[in-house]
């Protein structure tokens, strides 16, 4: 693939997360010409098993995940390309054009699904995803009854060490020396709950045999015995490419859309982490179907609507169906199949 060259499609999906490869998902299977642009990695991707999806096993990994779900993108007649776009614009009404580092994209409605990365504290820390958890709705079950730190010196880091109490009886939150910036109301609330504030910093991470954490040293001297915790630093969110197209940012960094992943640009849609709302496997899964569905609506060709039957006349039976013929061949050959 040559850096000049340009790829036509009906929908472009930018990002392979959960949500995005969703919204692909629905768009193939109803007949539009899409793609996904995907540079890899990302938050579920580095997840080493996948927990609150209903119908997938507690042992299949982020990648295993993702993987299969590409899998079934392409059976279906989506092309995946490993690119990383890098700029955007729209040089007309009528598409988007999309610039890769490999090819540049050209598209009539857009998804992003772009993501967000966790703000990391500085090491030492423990193994990310054996002692060092980012969400709690996904991994307090997996300390029930157990040591736990929440490391962080704001308001959400407060709020979630109150709400492993609900996990556990032994909760830390570790500022690692950083002045608190919760307010009077969160002071008193912690002190009237039995959660430990300790504010040396972390100087040594002990693991078991198992590879997960065991203990956190600290500068004081001690050494505190937990199973994990959760780093509570906030997130930077990847809305370069929304910026750029004129979307509405929320304060927070998030990309403002609706209840169908319609931003405030026309033909551009955003789903998942980089959307407001619980960055959770099955809200962007939903997130993504509920956007693939719209976009279906926009860009199908039937029924037509009475202005156009007035100027084209009745729909004649050689027009339709209205799928394109490659994703119709697609779609036979699928169905086809093993007969």
């Amino acid at each position: 693939m040559s850096d000049s060259e340009e790829l036509d499609y009906e929908v472009v999906v930018v990002g392979g997360g959960p949500a995005g490869m969703t919204a692909a998902l629905y768009s193939t299977r109803l007949g539009h010409d899409t793609a996904v642009v995907n540079r890899g990695g990302g938050r579920a991707a580095m997840m080493q098993e996948v927990h609150n999806l209903l119908g997938v096993r507690e042992e299949t990994s982020g990648a295993e995940f993702l993987g299969i779900g590409q899998e079934q993108l392409e059976g279906y007649g989506c092309d995946i390309h490993r690119d990383k776009v890098t700029s955007c614009s729209r040089p007309s009404a009528e598409g988007i054009r999309l610039s890769g580092n490999s090819a540049t994209y050209a598209a009539e409605r857009v998804v992003l699904a772009t993501g967000f990365n966790d703000v990391r504290p500085e090491p030492p820390l423990p193994r990310t995803g054996r002692g060092l958890h980012y969400c709690l709705h996904c991994d307090a079950h997996m300390f029930v009854d157990k040591p736990v730190y929440v490391m962080g010196h704001g308001e959400s880091a407060a709020h979630v060490a109150g709400i492993m109490l609900n996990f556990t009886d032994s909760v830390d939150l570790l500022t690692r020396g950083e002045d608190p910036e919760w307010s009077e109301k969160t002071e008193t609330m912690l002190a009237d709950h039995p959660i430990a504030v300790v504010h040396d910093e972390v100087t040594g991470v002990q693991n078991g045999d198992d590879g997960w954490l065991a203990a956190l040293e600290f500068e004081d001297g001690t050494v505190r015995e937990y199973r994990g915790g959760f780093a509570m630093y906030g997130a930077e969110y990847n809305n370069g490419l929304a910026r750029e197209l004129g979307c509405e940012i929320n304060g927070d960094g998030t990309i403002e859309v609706d209840d169908h992943g319609r931003t405030s640009v026309d033909d551009v849609y955003a789903v998942g982490d980089c959307t407001p709302g619980h960055n959770q496997i099955p809200v962007a899964l939903g997130q993504g179907a509920k956007a693939g569905i719209d976009v279906h609506f926009q860009l199908r060709d039937f029924p037509r609507d009475p202005d156009q039957l007035a100027a084209a006349g009745p729909v004649r039976s050689e027009e339709v169906p209205g799928i394109p013929d490659e994703l119709l061949e697609q779609a036979v050959d699928f169905h086809t199949y093993g007969e």
